[in-house]
C-alpha cells in the first residue's frame, strides 16, 4: 500500500450500537434496566410498555415483525437489550439514535472483504466484496456506505463494490447493510485529517413505519428506482443533516442514492427529488418526495409527498399528501390528503381529506372529508363529511354529514347521527332529532301538513296548507324555523317563525304571509303529541283585490278584526291546533 496508511483494522460490529454518540452523563436506552410482568401480552403491547417505561420510542417495519404474537415474559432488573433478545430470540437487530430505538429483522451476518485500497494526494479508494459470514456467498444489492462523508453504493451481482473519496482523511468507516442481515463495519485509520463539515447526525428520528408507509402509498412504484428502494430497506436506520442538495430526478442528485437518508436545509429539484426530509425550503419542478418530515416551506409544480409530518406551508399544483400530521397551510389545485391529524388550513380546488382529527379550516371546491373529531370548519362547494364529532361548523350548498353534531351545520340537507348542535337548511336528519309529520288547522286553513326535522334547539318546518271552502279557497306553502323548550319528557313550549306564499288563483302576484306561532306540546304516546297555541300573522297583499271575478278563491285574507299597517299590509292574532306523529 502507498504511504499514509498506518493501521488497517477489520472490526465486526453487531448492530453499530457502539457508534451512537450519547451525551455525556446520559444512559443508553438499550442499557436502561426494567422490571416488568408481561403476561399474555402481544409483542406490540410489550414494546409500548417498554417505550413508556424507558421514555424512548421504537421504530420498526411492521411487515417483518409479528406484532400480534402473544408472549409471557417475567423481567427482573434486565436491560432493554436483554429483554429484546429474549423477546425476539436473537432475530432482531437493535440500534439507537436520539430518542429512538430502531428494530430490524436480522437473522444473518455479513462481512466486508476488502480487495483493493488505494491512497494518494486527496484521494482514498476502497473496493471489495460483501459476503455471508456463514456460507461465504457473495451478496448482491447490499448497501456499502460511509456515514460521515454521505457516500454510498450497492454491490453488483457478484457482491462487488467500489467507493472513491476525495479530501484529507483521518479515518474511513465503511458500513455494509442488507435487509435481514446484521450491519457490519470496517474501519480504516490513517495519519491524515478528516473534516466532514456538512455532516450532522439527525436529532429527531421518525416514528416507526415511515418508510413502509411511503412505500405502501404506491408512489415508489412509479417514481423511485429499484436501487433507491433497496438502499432504503438496507440502511433504514441511518439519517443525517446537510445544508443543501440539488436533484434532477430521484437518485440523480448531488447526494446520489444516499439522498433519502439526508435531511436538507435547502433542497432544489429540477424535475423531482427524493430526500429524508426538509428543514427549510424545498422547490420541485414537478414533484418532491420526503421520507420523513417537512418544516417551513415546500412547493412543486405537480405534487408533494411527505412520509412524516408537515410544519409550515406546502403548495402543490395538483396534489399534496402528508402521511403524518399537518400543522400549517396546505394548498393544491386538485387534492390534499393528510393521513393523520391536521391543525391548520387545507385549500383545494376539488377535495380535502384528513383521516383523523381536524382543527383549523378545510375549504374545497367540491368535498371535504374528516375521519374523526373536527374542531374547525369545513367549507365546500358541494358537500362536507365528518366521521366523528363535529365541534366546529360545516357549510355547503347541498349536503353535510357528521356522526355527532355539537357545532353548526349549514346546508340544504344536513345529517347527524346524534344532533346536539344547530342545523340550518331545508332538511335535517338525525337519530335523536325530530322526524315528525304534523297535521293542523288554523284560522286561515282547514288542513295544514308539515314535516319537522332538526332538534329542540333548532328545527326546520316544510309546510303546505289549504282552505277547501267552495267560496274561500286558498293554498299556502313555505318554510319555517323554530325552537322548543322541554319541561320534562312530555311537555314543551316553543316559538316558530314561518314564511309562506299565498296562492289565490293567480301566480302573477307575490302574496306573502309571515306567521309567528307559540305552540304548546303535550306528548300523550311515544309517537303522538298534541300541539296548539296562539299565533300572530302579517300578510302583504300585492294583488290589491285583482282576483278574477267568479273565482272561488278567497279575496280577503285578513279577518274583520285586524291591524292595518299600510295599504297592502295587515296583521292579526290567530291560533293553531294539531297533532304530531313520530
Amino acid at each position: 500500500m502507498k504511504r499514509g496508511i498506518l493501521i488497517f483494522i477489520l472490526v465486526f460490529l453487531n448492530s453499530l450500537n457502539g457508534m451512537a454518540q450519547l451525551q455525556e452523563g446520559t444512559v443508553s436506552h438499550l442499557s436502561k434496566r426494567m422490571t416488568m410482568n408481561l403476561r399474555q401480552k402481544t409483542v406490540k403491547q410489550v414494546l409500548q410498555e417498554m417505550s413508556t417505561a424507558g421514555h424512548f420510542y421504537f421504530s420498526y417495519n411492521a411487515r417483518l415483525i409479528n406484532q400480534d404474537s402473544v408472549v409471557n415474559i417475567q423481567v427482573q432488573n434486565e436491560s432493554v437489550r436483554e429483554v429484546l433478545e429474549r423477546l425476539f430470540k436473537g432475530t432482531v437487530d437493535c440500534k439507537e439514535n436520539g430518542s429512538y430505538v430502531f428494530l430490524r429483522y436480522a437473522i444473518h451476518q455479513l462481512q466486508i472483504e476488502p480487495d483493493q485500497i488505494v491512497t494518494g494526494d486527496q484521494l482514498y479508494a476502497i473496493s471489495g466484496y460483501v459476503t455471508d459470514l456463514k456460507t461465504g456467498k457473495k451478496l448482491k444489492q447490499a448497501s456499502v456506505f460511509e456515514r460521515k462523508l454521505l457516500q454510498s453504493t450497492l454491490t453488483d451481482e457478484q457482491g462487488y463494490f467500489s467507493l472513491r473519496f476525495k479530501g484529507d482523511y483521518k479515518e474511513v468507516v465503511l458500513t455494509a447493510s442488507k435487509e435481514t442481515y446484521k450491519d457490519t463495519s470496517l474501519v480504516f485509520l490513517a495519519d491524515i485529517h478528516i473534516q466532514p463539515q456538512t455532516y450532522h447526525p439527525a436529532e429527531n428520528e421518525p416514528q416507526g413505519g415511515w418508510f413502509e408507509g411511503l412505500q405502501s402509498l404506491g408512489i415508489s412504484r412509479f417514481l423511485l428506482s429499484s436501487r433507491q428502494k433497496i438502499q432504503d430497506l438496507n440502511v433504514g436506520h441511518f439519517l443525517a443533516n446537510t445544508p443543501f442538495q440539488v436533484s434532477f430526478l430521484p437518485g440523480v442528485s448531488s447526494q446520489g442514492i444516499m439522498s433519502s437518508r439526508i435531511v436538507n436545509t435547502v433542497s432544489l429539484n429540477v424535475l423531482g427529488g427524493y430526500t429524508a426530509g426538509v428543514d427549510g425550503v424545498e422547490l420541485g419542478g414537478l414533484f418532491n418526495l420526503n421520507l420523513k418530515d417537512m418544516r417551513s416551506f415546500q412547493a412543486a409544480g405537480l405534487m408533494n409527498v411527505v412520509g412524516g409530518k408537515v410544519e409550515g406551508v406546502q403548495l402543490g399544483g395538483v396534489h399534496n399528501l402528508v402521511r403524518g400530521t399537518l400543522r400549517g397551510v396546505q394548498a393544491a389545485g386538485v387534492f390534499n390528503w393528510v393521513r393523520e391529524a391536521s391543525d391548520g388550513v387545507q385549500l383545494a380546488g376539488v377535495l380535502n381529506l384528513v383521516d383523523r382529527d381536524q382543527k383549523g379550516v378545510q375549504a374545497a371546491g367540491i368535498l371535504n372529508y374528516n375521519g374523526k373529531r373536527a374542531d374547525g370548519g369545513q367549507i365546500a362547494g358541494l358537500s362536507n363529511i365528518n366521521h366523528g364529532e363535529l365541534n366546529g361548523f360545516q357549510i355547503s350548498p347541498l349536503f353535510n354529514y357528521t356522526q355527532h353534531n355539537k357545532g353548526l351545520q349549514i346546508g340544504l340537507i344536513n345529517y347527524a347521527g346524534i344532533n346536539d348542535g344547530l342545523s340550518l337548511g331545508l332538511i335535517h336528519l338525525s337519530k335523536n332529532g325530530y322526524r315528525q309529520l304534523a297535521f293542523s288547522i288554523n284560522e286561515l286553513s282547514n288542513l295544514e301538513v308539515s314535516l319537522k326535522t332538526g332538534n329542540a334547539a333548532l328545527y326546520t318546518l316544510l309546510t303546505a296548507a289549504k282552505n277547501t271552502s267552495a267560496t274561500e279557497q286558498m293554498e299556502t306553502f313555505g318554510l319555517g324555523m323554530g325552537h322548543d323548550r322541554w319541561f320534562g319528557k312530555r311537555f314543551a313550549g316553543g316559538l316558530l317563525v314561518k314564511g309562506q306564499y299565498v296562492y289565490r288563483g293567480n301566480w302573477d302576484y307575490q302574496n306573502t304571509l309571515f306567521r309567528v306561532e307559540m305552540p304548546l306540546q303535550l306528548t300523550i304516546m311515544k309517537v303522538v303529541s298534541l300541539v296548539g297555541g296562539p299565533a300572530y300573522s302579517v300578510f302583504m297583499d300585492h294583488s290589491a283585490g285583482n282576483v278574477p271575478i267568479g273565482n272561488a278563491y278567497k279575496k280577503e285574507i285578513a279577518p274583520a278584526t285586524h291591524h292595518r299597517f299600510t295599504e297592502t299590509t295587515r296583521g292579526w292574532w290567530g291560533w293553531n291546533v294539531g297533532i304530531h306523529l313520530f
